[in-house]
């Protein structure tokens, strides 16, 4: 019996073999060739889906240091508010240079885009993740699509705060001029994520998704060295945080939505193949919203002072640094009251919804 199986499933590799071999000598190079290339392309396809540089659940501390209010000015004297001035080399008496803070929010969603696309590639426009499974989508699949949909989460908190910086954040009360800096940023990180090099429908070469993301973090550092200048403005205004912190709820309650749908009407456990898709976009929403909420603080300082949010924004953060604690290696979507296969999804869920109850708080205190 066991002879049987093993005839069984040698056969095509046999038939492949014989018919290798009456082939010519060049038709033989030419399939080595390929069949190398092949399997260099699936090799790197299988490491760079499978290792995830540079991910660090505990990023978000580093900007949660800075004690000052972005866009600070100088004094009406000539201090410095934020940032040490170079000593003047012309005259004794000078004023130094205007120095103000880079804002944190602006660093953080640079930093994410560029662990996105630089310390990582950028899984979405690979040309064998669009090819899929024998066609087939990988999403459909238990397989080579977590970390694409972990960054696909980032880069919609990443997209959604270029919104605000452009829209509210980095300009005065909305009626001054949009920052050029951060347009650019906005309309390139708003480029389709799945491009590549060629596309057939329109037909012809294309500038891949990456390169439209790596501009955006050179026009977002250009705004922060603008902006450490003076030359630009980042309005740290309380009705302005109280919008973005209602945009970000928002965002998220939409991904709590999809959640629920997925865990309370698909109930296969281990052998739900779309659950991790689900679970892990949101926990990269997750993961970049603990940076950017940190970052926030930071920039937002004066504020969460003044309206004694202190306590409230310590336990924002850490129902965010709680919830990346949650990663499983296999991504299980049971009954929410099954003991056999746990529910990821409710369980991600639970902590997106405390989250969110936490900035609706921070919300109501600013709205007073």
């Amino acid at each position: 019996m066991l002879e049987s199986i093993v005839s069984f499933i040698a056969k095509p590799f046999v038939w492949l073999g014989g018919a290798f071999g009456r082939l010519g000598t060049i038709l033989k190079a030419i399939l080595a060739a390929v069949l190398v290339i092949l399997i260099g392309l699936y090799g790197y396809f299988f490491w760079t889906t499978q290792v995830w540089n540079d991910f660090d659940p505990d990023y978000a501390k580093a900007y949660g240091q800075v004690t000052k209010t972005a866009g600070d000015v100088p004094e009406p004297s000539g201090g410095i508010v934020s940032g040490d001035a170079p000593e003047s080399k012309t005259k004794p008496n000078a004023a130094p240079p205007k120095s103000c803070r880079r804002s944190q929010i602006v660093e953080a969603t640079a930093n994410l885009v560029d662990f996105n696309v630089n310390q990582n590639a950028w899984i979405s426009s690979m040309l064998l993740y669009k090819l899929g499974f024998f066609g087939m989508p990988w999403e459909a699949t238990p397989f080579f699509d977590n970390k694409a949909a972990f960054q696909r989460g980032v880069h919609q908190a990443v997209q959604r705060t270029s919104v605000e910086l452009v829209d509210s954040l980095g300009r005065v009360r909305g009626t001054s001029q949009v920052d050029k800096d951060l347009q650019e940023a906005r309309g390139n990180l708003q480029f389709n994520e799945s491009t590549w090099y060629f596309s057939l429908n329109p037909f012809g070469p294309k500038t891949p998704t990456p390169s439209f993301y790596r501009s955006a973090v050179r026009d977002l550092h250009k705004f922060n060295d603008r902006l450490a200048k003076c030359d630009a403005m980042f309005d740290a205004r309380a009705d302005n945080l109280l919008e973005f912190l209602d945009r970000i709820a928002r965002d998220i309650g939409a991904t709590s939505a999809v959640l629920r749908e997925r865990s309370e009407n698909y109930n296969s456990g281990w052998f739900d193949t779309r659950a991790d898709d689900r679970f892990w976009f949101a926990y990269g929403q997750l993961y970049a919203y603990y940076g950017i909420l940190t970052a926030a603080r930071a920039d937002f300082e004066d504020v969460v002072r003044e309206r004694r949010l202190e306590a409230v924004w310590d336990e924002l953060e850490q129902q965010l640094r709680a919830s990346l604690n949650i990663s499983p290696f296999i991504i299980s979507n049971g009954a929410e009251a099954g003991w056999l296969m746990p529910s990821h999804l409710a369980t991600l869920g639970f902590y997106i919804l405390r989250v969110r109850s936490n900035l609706i708080e921070i919300r109501t205190v600013l709205d007073r």
